[in-house]
């Protein structure tokens, strides 16, 4: 009998030492940084997060994961894709409003966020230049809105393939 109960034992252990291993494995293929995960928009079998809202911007957003490092939250996006060689400025302009969001949220600027593609993840600072770069394309964004008639802004044929709002779209390519 305590041959068995020291068999049992010994299997748990080792599941949990697998167990440890492997979420190690899939942290660092997540792209994650060390630290604790404080929000999480990517979890399918629960219910959405709340967004998190910021009235001064008037900007709302989901970020994947907020990771807290030290005093630090770190934003993580996470897409699909391979990493684009330049990052799309879409992507950076994301990644910006999210640390936006989390500054005006905690009163405490990240110094970077995440950029986590299929093969590689990219630290992008959190600088002055981005931060502007942000608040200037939510002034053009709520100009836009404004406007009567606001002509497409891109050239790509597979994008406006894509678009689902192309069959009300007098400009489609």
């Amino acid at each position: 009998m305590a041959f068995i109960l020291w068999g049992i034992a010994l299997a748990l252990i080792l599941a949990g030492i697998w167990m440890l291993q492997r979420s190690r494995k899939l942290r660092q293929a997540s792209g994650l940084p060390q630290g604790q995960i404080v929000y999480a928009d990517t979890d399918q079998w629960r219910e959405p997060r709340e967004p998190i809202l910021s009235r001064r911007w008037g900007l709302v957003g989901r970020p994947d994961y907020l990771v807290a490092h030290g005093r630090d939250l770190i934003p993580v996006e996470v897409k699909s894709g391979r990493r684009p060689s330049p990052l799309y400025r879409s992507h950076l302009l994301q990644l910006g409003a999210y640390c936006l969001l989390v500054e005006d949220w905690t009163g405490h600027r990240p110094p970077h966020g995440l950029l986590h593609y299929e093969n590689a993840t990219v630290q992008v600072p959190f600088d002055d230049t981005l931060r502007q770069a942000v608040i200037d394309t939510l002034a053009d964004m709520r100009r836009a809105a404004r406007q009567p008639d606001v002509p497409r802004s891109h050239n790509d044929p597979a994008r406006c393939h894509r678009c689902g709002v192309r069959h009300a779209c007098d400009q489609s390519l």
